[in-house]
C-alpha cells in the first residue's frame, strides 16, 4: 500500500478536463451569469468526474476580501442621508451584502480613520460622500488596493470614480426661475460649504437663473455657511438684524431651509409671508413643515438603489477578467415640488 499523498484537484485541472481557460471555469464556480448554459454543464461535468471542491474560505482569503461594503458618509442626523441610507442598505441586502457604517462629520481626519478602518476589515467596495477637500491619493489608494468606490452627492476635482447624483445646477436654476416668475427681484442663495462640487453648481445655476430672468446678480445675497439647522437660523436672523432680508431665498438643502424658517420665526416674522423660501432636497420633513417647505426633489431613494447597484456590478466577478471600464456618472433629474413656503408671500406686488 502506498503512503503517497493523493495530489489534490485543482481548478486547472478542471479548465483542461473541459476544454475552457481557468478564468472561465473560475467563473463557472463562483455562479457567474456571463457563462453560457453549455459551458457551465461541461465545467460542473468536469468537477464531477474529477472530483474537484470549491474551497470558498480559502478563495476569500486570497482575495482578503469579504461580502462587506463600507458606506461614509457625513452625518447621519441629516434626514437626507438617513433616507438614502434606508433605500442603500436594503438594496445591498437584496444583493447579498452587509454593511460598515461610519460617518465623517466633514473631518478629513475622521474619514481617513473610518476608512482605514474599513481597508483593515477588507471591505469590498466603498460608498462615500466625501468631505470637502478630500485628497485624491485617497482614490488613487483604493484604485491600487482594487477596492471599488462609488461616490454620492460629490465629486472630486481631477478624479475619475463612479459618481452618484443630480443636477444641481439645473435645480437651482428652476428655484430661481420660479421665484422670479412670481415678480421676486431679491433672491438669496444661502448655505453650503464653498469650493464643493455640489456648492459649485449650484452657485452656477443661481447665476444663470438670475440672467435669465434679467435679475442683477448681487454677490451680498450669497451667503455659504454649514448644512445645518443652526447656519439657516443664524444666516437669516443676522439679515433681519442688518435689515437686509431678500424677498425670496434658495438654501443649500431642506435642513438649512428648516433652519430659516426658525430664525424667521424668532424674529417675529413667518415663512412664506415674509420671505419666500425654497429648499433642496425634498427630505419627508419638507411637506410637514409649517409652512410646507416648497423644494427641489433629487430622489435620494434612487440615489442609494443606484449606488448599490453600480458598485455590485464592479465588485461582481465578470468585472474582474474584463478590461476596467470609464468610470460611471449617473446623473438624476431634479424636480421642482411647489408648497406654501413661496407662493403665500405678500410682499411683492
Amino acid at each position: 500500500m502506498s503512503d503517497k499523498k493523493e495530489k489534490r484537484v485543482t481548478l486547472q485541472d478542471v479548465a483542461k478536463d473541459a476544454g475552457v481557460s481557468r478564468a472561465t471555469a473560475s467563473l463557472v464556480v463562483r455562479g457567474s451569469s456571463s457563462i453560457t448554459e453549455q459551458t457551465k454543464q461541461k465545467v460542473h461535468a468536469s468537477m464531477n468526474k474529477l472530483g474537484y471542491v470549491y474551497d470558498r474560505v480559502a478563495a476569500s482569503f486570497r482575495s482578503r476580501r469579504s461580502s462587506t461594503v463600507g458606506i461614509i458618509i457625513t452625518d447621519i442626523g441629516n434626514p437626507f442621508f438617513s433616507e438614502l441610507l434606508a433605500n442603500l442598505q436594503d438594496r445591498l441586502d437584496e444583493l447579498g451584502y452587509t454593511t460598515l457604517l461610519g460617518m465623517t462629520f466633514e473631518s478629513e481626519t475622521k474619514q481617513e480613520r473610518v476608512l482605514e478602518t474599513m481597508l483593515e476589515h477588507h471591505v469590498c467596495g466603498i460608498i462615500m460622500a466625501p468631505v470637502a477637500g478630500t485628497n485624491p491619493a485617497v482614490f488613487a489608494r483604493l484604485k491600487h488596493l482594487n477596492v471599488p468606490c462609488v461616490l454620492i452627492g460629490r465629486e472630486i476635482s481631477g478624479v475619475q470614480v463612479d459618481y452618484i447624483g443630480t443636477d444641481f445646477k439645473w435645480g437651482t436654476q428652476m428655484a430661481v426661475r420660479h421665484l422670479a416668475d412670481q415678480g421676486h427681484k431679491r433672491i438669496a442663495l444661502l448655505g453650503g460649504t464653498p469650493h464643493t462640487s455640489a456648492y459649485n453648481e449650484r452657485l452656477a445655476g443661481y447665476h444663470e437663473g438670475l440672467e435669465i430672468s434679467r435679475i442683477p446678480a448681487d454677490y451680498q445675497q450669497v451667503i455659504p455657511g454649514p448644512p445645518t439647522r443652526e447656519s439657516g437660523s443664524i444666516i437669516i436672523s443676522e439679515l433681519v438684524q442688518q435689515g437686509k432680508l431678500p424677498t425670496a431665498a434658495i438654501c443649500h438643502n431642506d435642513i438649512v431651509a428648516l433652519g430659516v424658517i426658525v430664525g424667521l420665526r424668532e424674529n417675529r416674522l413667518v415663512a412664506g409671508k415674509d420671505l419666500a423660501l425654497v429648499g433642496f432636497d425634498d427630505i419627508k420633513e419638507a411637506a410637514t413643515a409649517n409652512p410646507g417647505l416648497t423644494t427641489i426633489a433629487v430622489g435620494s431613494g434612487q440615489w442609494g438603489i443606484e449606488a448599490a447597484n453600480l458598485l455590485h456590478e464592479r465588485i461582481s466577478p465578470e468585472a474582474s477578467e474584463r478590461a476596467p471600464l470609464e468610470a460611471a456618472r449617473i446623473i438624476l433629474p431634479p424636480k421642482l415640488v411647489i408648497r406654501e413656503s413661496s407662493t403665500h408671500f405678500m410682499g411683492v406686488h
